[in-house]
């Protein structure tokens, strides 16, 4: 045809959904729910913690230019999601671990994980989790040494593990031990409830985490209704950051709305199984891959039949 018009018949692959919000949007939108955590976390821990989320987050965007130039691919660094990965894996670091832990973090999440399988929304697993295990299990010592100027000795999920006693009001304000960003449980929820108002997220896999976490604990940990326990292990560790902003990932979740409550449940099960019966005190990070892990699994056995499909099945067993 001419004129270019031939260009109005190319159809992409589906799903074929118009809707306002960007890529870009959406990322940024991520980025200012991040924005009270990574604060809080830098006022609590000081400098060297803001140091530390700057190269990190620096990395993550020059990986993928680099990463683009060399193969020739479009730069993508504009649609924001390398800041959300660089940012995320920054508050899930020790607040006094070297730079260059953020370096080869940032860059094994956007060369290794991201790009190498095709770039956004082809990536197996949550880019940021990735680099983090493959930083605990190659940088153990580092990453679980959270003694820094303001505070010394074991985080509070591994002195609950160890029988010792917690201030839980401290867990929830997020004067504690801990990664940069996982300490204040207010300012994690502070920026979730953006993202619920911006309906970037919804509940699904967040409620069915949470819910099915708690359930795990009251059943197994021997604690019985021991509220101020339930609420040290939901102010803890990496849960809050982790139900609300890496289950939630976009591209590692379900796509189906039974398989994304099948995934929060699963979730759930997996972190209360590793920090009840785990050697180590949390488990999020490692659930969280796992779950990804599954996903296709749990997407085959929770996708809506075609319609039409059943009643077919149903005349074809009539006949015979």
């Amino acid at each position: 045809m001419e004129n270019g018009l031939d260009t109005m018949f190319q159809v992409s692959s589906n799903p074929h959904v118009r809707a306002k919000d960007t890529t870009s949007r959406i990322m940024l939108y991520v980025v200012i729910a991040l924005l009270p955590a990574t604060v809080f976390g830098v006022f609590n821990f000081g400098f060297h913690a803001l140091l530390l989320v700057i190269v990190t987050v620096l990395t993550t965007v020059f990986a993928e230019y680099i990463y683009g130039r060399c193969m020739k691919k479009n730069i993508t660094v504009m649609d924001f999601s390398a800041v959300v990965t660089g940012l995320l894996l920054a508050l899930n670091l020790p607040p006094d671990a070297p730079l260059w832990i953020g370096v080869i973090g940032g860059a094994f999440a956007i060369i290794v994980v991201k790009m190498l399988f095709g770039g956004l929304g082809q990536n197996f697993m949550n880019p940021a989790l990735g680099a983090r295990c493959f930083l605990l299990i190659s940088f153990t010592s580092i990453m679980t040494n959270f003694d820094c100027d303001a505070y010394t000795g074991a985080t509070p999920l591994a002195a609950i593990k160890a029988g010792e006693g917690v201030n839980v009001l401290d867990m929830v304000i997020g004067r504690t031990a801990g990664t940069i960003g996982e300490t204040s449980m207010i300012a994690i929820l502070v920026g979730a409830a953006f993202l619920l108002v911006m309906k970037v997220i919804d509940l699904r896999v967040p409620a069915s985490y949470l819910i099915s976490f708690i359930l795990f604990i009251l059943l197994f940990s021997g604690r019985g209704l021991d509220a101020e326990y339930l609420v040290s292990q939901l102010a803890g560790g990496g849960l809050m950051l982790g139900a609300f902003f890496m289950a939630t990932d976009y591209v590692t979740r379900p796509i189906t709305a039974k398989g994304q409550y099948v995934f929060g449940v699963f979730l759930g099960i997996m972190t209360g199984i590793f920090r009840l019966f785990g050697p180590s005190a949390e488990g999020v990070s490692y659930a969280i891959i796992l779950g990804n892990l599954l996903v296709p699994l749990i997407e085959n056995f929770t996708k809506p039949a075609a319609f039409g499909k059943k009643k077919i099945r149903k005349e074809t067993s009539k006949n015979e």
